[in-house]
């Protein structure tokens, strides 16, 4: 059986979504199987999911994928290269993945392989150090140091869902993972972006109050209507910042340096205004410098409070965490206990690592 496996947050899901996984599973046949890699309770972008882990992955699950397992927090508050390693592999250490599918604005994988070549030539890190030290972010160093070697090609590199794509790609060839890879285009709304169609713009109307309902497939809406319902999200950062700020401020000197990305002294610049800005924002605002994007920022500021140090993320995968499967999804998930090395845990307070 072909079984697909797809990198996700789905915080939260929508229209776009579904397609995605509907055209991946078009492609595999309808034998084929669906498997989500999907972050927890925590999101790349450095933020809480507006709705927990569970509720997302059974909206997942309405929508048509088969399983869902949780990509470990460390892997989750990482770079996109960082997120794209944690994921692949992880699906790759199910034992039961013949392909890795994702969305990209290029649609087509070819124009990515070649850019993943390019990024993971021996002289590239030394191409970006000197785009670097004009100032620039990293992301539009990288870009420069590309269009050197490739020329206009490198300009896919501007935009979001492939830079995840090429990222993808990058983790298959450096883990020589059998999965082949599969691309979706990606139209209209573009990462994190507030397009028509964009979690990004589900997340804005959920905190004005609104009920975007329409705005996702009707299967997942009653999954989070019902999560409303009790209470229990949305979720965003200023519901808990009153214990993010304390957390900040307990933690010494030494957690700071072991923090992920903590280098050019920017660790050094979130402790100082960890301790004197009365506000998360603040502190972020107060911490960035031109060279690194918010996002890094709130990533770096997460692990803080959560405890992630940098070398958590370079481990492997230490365990399968299942959230969510249909009856497709259980037979699957009997093969990945067959096939698999990593425990499997359906029920945390019964596992044994």
């Amino acid at each position: 059986m072909k079984t697909a496996g797809i990198i996700c947050e789905y915080n939260p899901i929508h229209n776009g979504h579904v397609r995605h996984i509907a055209q991946t599973r078009a492609m595999l046949g309808e034998d084929g199987a669906i498997v989500c890699a999907m972050s927890g309770n925590f999101v790349q972008r450095g933020d809480f999911a507006v709705f927990a882990k569970h509720a997302r992955a059974m909206s997942a699950v309405a929508s048509g994928a088969d399983l869902v397992v949780e990509l470990p927090l460390p892997y989750v508050l990482s770079s996109a290269e960082g997120f794209a390693r944690g994921g692949v592999g992880l699906l790759e250490a199910l034992g039961v993945c013949t392909h890795l599918s994702f969305g990209s604005e290029a649609g087509e994988t070819g124009r990515l392989l070649a850019l993943a070549d390019c990024l993971l030539r021996a002289d590239m890190p030394a191409l970006i150090g000197e785009e670097l030290k004009s100032g620039i972010s990293f992301a539009r160093a990288r870009q420069r140091a590309a269009e050197r070697i490739i020329g206009k090609k490198a300009e896919d590199l501007s935009m979001p869902n492939n830079i995840l794509g090429v990222e993808y790609l990058k983790a298959l060839k450096e883990s020589g993972s059998v999965m082949a890879p599969l691309t979706v285009r990606r139209f209209g709304a573009q990462h994190d972006s507030d397009g028509a169609e964009s979690a990004s713009k589900l997340r804005r109307l959920l905190k004005e109050g609104m009920k975007p309902w329409g705005l996702m497939p009707a299967s997942a809406a009653r999954v989070l209507k019902t999560e409303v319902a009790r209470g229990r999200g949305p979720v965003f950062m200023e519901d808990a910042e009153t214990a993010v700020l304390s957390r900040l401020r307990m933690l010494p000197d030494e957690s700071f340096a072991r923090l992920p990305d903590a280098s050019e002294g920017l660790e050094l610049r979130l402790r100082r205004y960890a301790r004197t800005m009365p506000t998360v924002r603040s502190i972020l605002e107060s911490t960035k410098t031109k060279r690194y994007s918010m996002s890094r920022l709130r990533r770096m500021l997460l692990c803080a409070v959560l405890g992630v140090e940098a070398s958590d993320s370079s481990a492997p995968p230490a365990y399968i965490r299942v959230l969510a499967m249909n009856q497709k999804g259980m037979a699957l998930l009997r093969e990945i206990k067959e096939k698999s090395a990593l425990p499997v845990i359906t029920k945390p307070a019964s596992a044994k690592l």
